[in-house]
């Protein structure tokens, strides 16, 4: 779930007096992971994090949660009859996406791989779209209640199932990376994985909150980004959601990526992008799918009910324009008290 993001971040700490210390330096990483970009950006007197490291932990993940590599060990679970023994990451997100399929009424649901696969979003390439029959036919082999977790164990109830945690997979690498960064006590970061953001401390020496600026797309209902806010945080995470990217196209009219567990068709919505804002990326990420999949009202009734998230909208008005608008937590989040969108 990528996002056109610019981070706006500088930190700059001031020595203590008659005690100036060793200088905290600012140190930048990055590299290519999960078939995006990731950068961490870190304040310390010395470099106790290093690219090396973050790469390692990178390449770990990848082979516990991703569908593209045949040895990973979710690929080795949906090719199991039964179900496999798996790592504390893959536990961890499968535990989240049970939690996440329960409080959104099944709308989260990661046992939707085949069907992911088969409208073309999954690793290989389709040349037809699946017809109603084959739906239903998918349909027998989805339902995150066809699977549980018993200690290091998940299990499958049907041979059939596979799961696809792509949905969540980012965000919780975020917070693997940021977790490494606080056990080396680093308290000033920003970690970023594809447009994922999780951000802890503040400016130094006025001790403002860290910026992020939120664009809307440009590539999917208009020509040229219309709006952009920005945001200001000293710690959480901020993960995004749009149909503007990942999408098909068929007889002119553009599918989503995110498809209706319960339909097992592409969701049509009147919402483009969801901003979530949470304490983790892993609940940020999980939710601003679920929020995507919803509908504008629904998912602001939905936002509005958690005190754990808060969520920014760019829809699609019956009109055909676009507006933005937001939860009330979210608005807290804005710099200069921006104008509330229309609801």
């Amino acid at each position: 779930m990528c996002w056109n993001v610019f981070l706006l971040l500088q930190l700059i700490f001031s020595p203590r007096l008659n005690d100036p210390g060793p200088e905290i330096q600012k140190i930048q990483l990055s590299g290519f992971a999960q078939g995006t970009t990731w950068h961490v950006t870190y304040y310390a007197q010395d470099s106790v994090v290093k690219k090396k490291q973050a790469d390692s932990i990178l390449s770990r993940l990848d082979s516990a949660l991703s569908i593209y590599k045949p040895w990973s060990l979710i690929s080795r679970f949906n090719a199991s009859k039964n179900g496999i023994t798996v790592d504390h990451h893959l536990a961890a997100v499968v535990e989240k996406s049970i939690e996440a399929w329960e409080q959104s009424a099944g709308i989260f649901d990661i046992t939707i791989q085949p069907l992911v696969a088969a409208w073309g979003f999954g690793a290989k390439h389709v040349k037809k779209y699946p017809d109603s029959a084959r739906v239903r036919s998918l349909l027998q082999c989805t339902g995150t209640d066809k699977i549980k977790l018993e200690g290091d164990h998940l299990i499958k109830t049907r041979s059939c199932i596979a799961i696809d945690v792509d949905g969540i997979a980012q965000g919780y690498s975020v917070d693997v990376l940021a977790n490494f960064l606080e056990q080396n006590n680093i308290t000033s970061y920003i970690v970023e994985i594809g447009g994922e953001i999780r951000v802890k401390g503040r400016k130094k020496p006025g001790n403002e909150k860290m910026k992020i600026g939120i664009e809307a797309p440009g590539d999917y209902l208009f020509e040229s980004p219309v709006m952009q806010k920005i945001i200001s945080i000293d710690e959480g995470a901020v993960t995004t959601s749009g149909s503007y990217r990942r999408f098909h196209e068929s007889n002119g009219k553009k599918f989503s990526h995110i498809i209706d567990p319960k339909t097992g068709y592409p969701v049509r919505s009147d919402v483009v992008s969801v901003t979530v804002f949470a304490h983790d990326a892993i609940t940020a990420d999980a939710y601003d799918n679920v929020l995507m999949a919803m509908g504008l009202q629904k998912a602001l009734a939905f936002a509005e009910q958690r005190e754990d998230l808060a969520a920014y909208f760019i829809y699609k008005t019956p009109g055909g324009s676009i507006a933005d608008t937001a939860s009330s937590r979210f608005y807290e989040l804005f710099v200069n008290s921006e104008v509330r969108g229309e609801k």
